[in-house]
């Protein structure tokens, strides 16, 4: 063989074993067949929302970086949570842990995929590893099966005020109720001495003055303001009634005229001294004088003396005065009755618009309304209910009023095949609410066919003048283990009076027990809100008495 021909095979084979090594060891090398990368699960079979522990092993040099998978790469799993890097030395090598919790929510068999890892500028893969998901198998012969239940509005909203309501509404009650007695104490307290005479209360003021310690306290304004007040009062209200707003030398001058004409038996000096403490008065109030403490308590002196001797200066009032006075007391005190008559009905009509709102906010405007005016189905709810037995075979039901029976005259046909047909009725079919439990026993031994009663649901009802009727059935076992068929749905039905169409839901169940056949039906307004809770208690108490 010539030597080229030597060289080309010898190329051929140098591929062969390049593609092998490209196509092959590099896939496993990356992998982590080299113990470089690797993966396991804490388990190959879960029950459905349990967790597998997905622990990822990684070996890699102190020098290189190394990222791990992040997000939900672990697909069709859920990551449930990424825990923290466990790193741990081995010479100038670091081993890493890194662990991901998984789960699944439906049942099957899955595949986690193969995880990327990036150690330096390499990428490896780990090993895809297959899990179960298993069914959480439910015992149906002792978990009893319910009716789903319907929807409720939910209050999404972040703050629930209704709860905190009370607790808010309550302690404000209480600090206004406490305010309102200090108020009302305060009134009545300045009330009582506005009805004691002039001079009485010039003496109250004096006594105030002298146990509010305002001088030691370096209050002189305010102690000769209140002094200063004090005087005026008492001159305004029993001589000069416009003493208040007159400066010292324009109220000096008018009491010199009311000397001067007879009408005030004042002596000069006491005159003078006035002047002097009200001057004193006025430049501790405007320019801020401080006078010494026993020249302020002088001038108190001063003041009540001033207050004295102008009392006995004051000459008795006359007949005619003194009857023009009680006049003008009576119509200050029907005035005060009427003010006090009108402010104690706003209030009253204020509490209680108050405590209305207030009960609107928490229980609802038709709850409030139906409690004050009263609505024929919620005083069926709230009222003592009776249970007791209708017919034979025997029904007991719980109403919210005793069941009247409905005679029925049966005729010779009926005789021959029944012994007895009795009904007994609460309200109407157009009514908000209507009750009927029926009863039937036969002469001989019948059996009753349940279907057909539900086949025979519209005529019947169309007998009574409804119409638009929607019939729906399913089986049903009372708390006794009475066993039947319960008929519900929806109808429609004219009311004579008001020539208006008014639908209706009803609930009716068929037993065919201790050889007869008994029916309860329950007719409710569907605008009615009550009406469905208490149609739901009806039902929910049926029982036959003899039931197994």
């Amino acid at each position: 063989m010539k030597n080229y021909e030597l060289l080309d095979i010898y190329r051929l084979q140098i591929n062969r074993i390049l593609r092998f090594c490209v196509y092959f060891l590099l896939p496993l090398w990356g992998s982590g067949v080299f113990g470089q990368v690797s993966a396991n699960i804490d388990s190959t079979s879960i029950r459905i929302g349990e967790e597998i522990r997905y622990k990822m092993l990684v070996e890699a040099d102190s020098t290189q970086i190394v990222v791990f998978p992040e997000g939900q790469t672990f697909l069709p799993l859920e990551v449930i949570e990424s825990y923290k890097t466990d790193t741990t030395k081995n010479g100038n090598r670091f081993n890493l842990i890194k662990e991901y919790a998984l789960t699944q929510f439906d049942s099957g068999y899955y595949t986690i995929p193969r995880q990327k890892v990036m150690i330096g500028d390499q990428v490896f893969f780990t090993d895809s590893l297959k899990v179960e998901v298993r069914d959480i198998l439910v015992d149906t012969t002792k978990q009893k099966m319910y009716e789903i239940k319907p929807l409720v509005d939910v209050d999404a909203r972040l703050f629930n005020w209704k709860k905190y309501i009370w607790w808010i509404l309550i302690p404000l009650a209480l600090i206004g109720l406490i305010v309102f007695l200090l108020f009302r104490r305060k009134k009545r307290k300045e009330a009582k001495e506005e009805e004691l005479p002039p001079y009485e209360r010039a003496i109250l003021a004096l006594q105030r003055i002298d146990a509010s310690h305002l001088l030691e306290q370096d209050s002189h304004k305010e102690y000769y303001s209140q002094l200063s007040d004090t005087a005026r009062k008492y001159i305004d209200e029993e001589v000069y009634d416009h003493a208040m707003e007159s400066t010292t030398d324009e109220l000096i001058a008018r009491l010199d005229e009311e000397i001067k004409t007879g009408a005030l038996n004042l002596d000069k000096n006491t005159i003078e001294e006035l002047k002097a403490v009200l001057k004193t008065a006025d430049m501790a109030k405007f320019a801020k004088s401080k006078p010494d403490i026993g020249t302020a308590k002088a001038d108190r002196n001063v003041i009540e003396r001033v207050i004295n001797e102008t009392k006995n200066a004051i000459p008795e009032p006359t007949e005619e005065e003194l009857l023009a006075d009680e006049e003008y007391r009576k119509a200050v005190a029907e005035k005060k009755l009427r003010r006090k008559i009108i402010f104690g009905s706003l209030a009253g009509v204020g509490i209680i618009v108050i405590t209305l709102t207030v009960f609107i906010i928490v229980k609802g405007y038709d709850v409030v309304k139906d409690s004050l005016l009263g609505h024929p189905t919620k005083e069926l709810a709230e009222t003592e209910w009776i249970s007791s037995a209708y017919g034979s075979p025997p029904v007991t039901v719980s109403t919210p009023k005793v069941l009247i029976r409905n005679n029925f005259q049966l005729t010779e046909e009926q005789k021959q095949i029944l012994k007895g047909n009795e009904t007994f009725v609460y309200g109407s079919l157009i009514a908000n609410f209507y009750i009927t439990v029926s009863t039937i026993q036969y002469n001989q031994q019948t059996e009753v066919d349940l279907s057909k009663i539900v086949e025979g649901v519209v005529g019947n009802f169309e007998s009574q003048g409804a119409k638009n009727i929607t019939v729906k059935d399913e089986e049903y076992e009372t708390l006794g283990g009475a066993k039947g068929v319960k008929v519900f749905g929806s109808l429609e039905v004219t009311n004579p009076v008001s020539k208006k169409d008014q639908k209706s839901d009803y609930l009716m169940l068929n037993f065919a027990e201790n050889g007869g056949f008994q029916q309860i039906m329950v007719v409710y307004n569907q605008e009615d809100r009550y009406a469905k809770d208490v149609a739901q208690r009806i039902i929910n108490s049926v029982e036959l008495k003899n039931a197994k």
